[in-house]
């Protein structure tokens, strides 16, 4: 089955918002420190959209990562602890990579970083842990997804991108099943070139780049109605082959109106990955 044969009007889905980017021709950026400027920079507007956003538990085998930007697997993985940094590292990253190489047909992968998402732990001081994105984003443009390859692979860089290259999220509910703000991704083949703004993201040492994208009417949003841990979504965000429909894939958290009142808060964790071809 593929996605363009299914019935969206059959489709469950639940109607939310999305933080968009509210486009003003000025080139936008984030301040991930405290610049010292007076008046300090604004944050880039956000241009809230009411969408559908439906629910593929039923349709999760017509997802493609070339097609769609994106695919639900199954995996139940060894670890059980994802808020021991060091078990992350030395078990879960060989998870991950493993994951991606099998289905995506990676000759290499490299796991270079991870992100533990929790609001009510993200706030505690000194955590290392995150909250939940509500903004469409996507984290890599044809800017720094090769920039990104120099810093990792540093000497190899050149020769690996002389093939295809691409930058995997692997994307899983550590708790669950989630039945508030999961995680929503946008078909890619109902993005349109226009719908991506490259924007910048400011460190105090260095300058990122991501995209944020626009609202568009034709974004077909998708999430996988109370995910569990042993649900598994593979996200790519950068893709340097460019004959195909899939190179970078929005995403966002999003709330589930009318979630229970004690809906645990989402715990979740991304491990990012380049796979070489």
């Amino acid at each position: 089955m593929h996605l363009s044969e299914i019935d969206f009007t059959e489709l469950p889905r639940v109607e939310t918002m999305i933080n968009y980017l509210e486009y003003t021709g000025e080139r936008p950026a984030y301040y991930l420190y405290e610049p010292k400027t007076d008046p300090a920079p604004k944050r880039p507007e956000r241009n809230k959209k009411q969408v559908s956003v439906f629910d593929a538990r039923n349709i999760m085998s017509a997802l493609s990562l070339d097609e769609n930007g994106f695919a639900i697997i199954e995996h139940t993985s060894s670890v059980d602890n994802f808020f021991n940094d060091s078990l992350v590292r030395d078990s879960y990253y060989a998870e991950s990579a493993n994951l991606v190489r099998k289905h995506f047909g990676a000759k290499r992968v490299h796991v270079f970083d991870h992100n533990v998402r929790n609001k009510p732990l993200s706030e505690q001081q000194g955590s290392d842990i995150r909250e939940p994105v509500h903004l469409a984003h996507n984290d890599y443009t044809p800017l720094s997804g090769p920039q990104r390859v120099r810093d990792l692979m540093a000497d190899e860089a050149d020769r690996l991108m002389e093939r295809r290259f691409a930058f995997i999220n692997v994307w899983r509910p550590i708790r669950g099943p989630i039945l508030d703000t999961p995680l929503g991704v946008c078909d890619a083949n109902s993005i349109g070139d226009k719908d991506f703004v490259a924007t910048d993201l400011k460190y105090e040492d260095r300058t990122g780049e991501i995209y944020s994208i626009c609202h568009n009417s034709a974004h077909r949003w998708f999430y996988v109605s109370r995910m569990r841990p042993s649900e598994v979504m593979l996200l790519k965000c950068f893709d340097s082959a460019t004959n195909g429909p899939a190179r970078f894939t929005a995403h966002s958290a999003f709330k589930i109106p009318n979630a229970p009142a004690d809906a645990p808060s989402r715990q979740s964790i991304e491990v990012r990955t380049v796979a070489f071809f």
